[in-house]
């Protein structure tokens, strides 16, 4: 089993690299909506989603949890301006379902927001708010945060599974990023982030651990470290996790000193502003990584025979 003080060391550096840098989490109030008003509302939904998991799973220290509430505070007040910016970005593109999806998070770690929330519960009842082209596993998700924030699925998860990549179950060896990249989202939609992993149905958790090692021990060869990242992350919210050890080594080696993650290979040489946005991902996966294999370790550790 791999190490507890390695995979811990991961995420309490990639957290302090987060806070160090909160304030890459920013809007472009000015830019052209044509463009995209609403695309760096994305990170500030990730990083969300990875502190309501670090508080959820209750394994990180007095360190990890102070900097991960400053760090969340920081986004609701001074990014989204207390739920503001996000009332502005609906009204700017009325149908899209990212503000929704940032909102989420926010709303189950106590934040609140009750204008953007009737403007959620009215686009739920249009009919062009369903009929949204979107790739399957982006559904599924949308699905699964309507069942979270209690509206009824449009379409329900399980009728959205089975046109998914990995719902499919296909010949394992046509995996590339992309298709990676929607196989780790999958199980994140099933497993509600890790919170469940009998979510994952019990075919596809059997597909998965035939062949997640393999995707493990490919991603590291080709140190391919933010979808390596995501995949250690699969195999945490898995039944019988492997926690493998020699991905984990990899993957703690590729950290830098300050606990940034590089995406893949070494650090990208960049102008601050734009090095944020090569790296905040990668960054975020090592804290999400780290806080749910951490907690699985010591969950096993718990459970072993005396």
């Amino acid at each position: 089993m791999t190490s507890t003080r390695l995979i811990n060391s991961v995420g309490i550096g990639a957290l302090e690299w987060l806070h160090a840098h909160r304030d890459g989490f920013r809007l472009e109030e000015d830019v052209d909506p044509e463009v995209g008003f609403l695309e760096r509302f994305k990170p500030v939904g990730e990083l969300a989603l990875v502190c309501a998991v670090l508080f959820r799973e209750g394994v990180a220290g007095s360190r990890q949890a102070q900097l991960a509430r400053q760090l969340i505070d920081h986004a609701w007040r001074d990014t989204l301006d207390g739920g503001r910016m996000l009332v502005r970005g609906q009204r700017i593109e009325p149908l899209s379902s990212i503000p929704f999806e940032v909102y989420l998070p926010f709303k189950e770690l106590g934040y609140s927001h009750p204008e953007i929330e009737r403007t959620f519960r009215l686009n739920h009842r249009l009919e062009s708010y369903a009929a949204l082209e979107m790739t399957p596993v982006r559904r599924l998700g949308l699905s699964a945060f309507q069942r979270r924030f209690g509206l009824p699925p449009q379409p329900p998860e399980s009728e959205v599974l089975g046109r998914t990549w990995l719902g499919r179950t296909p010949e394992p060896w046509t995996v590339e990023g992309h298709t990676a990249y929607d196989i780790t989202h999958t199980v994140f939609h099933l497993t509600n982030w890790g919170e469940d992993p009998d979510g994952l149905p019990a075919p596809l958790a059997g597909y998965l651990a035939t062949w997640l090692p393999a995707w493990l021990d490919d991603w590291l060869d080709l140190e391919r470290w933010d979808l390596l990242g995501e995949l250690l992350v699969v195999d945490a919210c898995l039944p019988r996790p492997t926690l493998d050890e020699r991905a984990w080594e990899g993957f703690a080696a590729a950290q830098q000193p300050d606990g940034a993650m590089p995406a893949m290979r070494t650090m990208p040489e960049a102008e601050p502003d734009e090095l944020f946005d090569l790296i905040y991902h990668p960054t975020l996966v090592a804290a999400f990584a780290s806080v749910l294999a951490t907690s699985r370790v010591l969950t096993e550790l718990a459970h072993a025979p005396a």
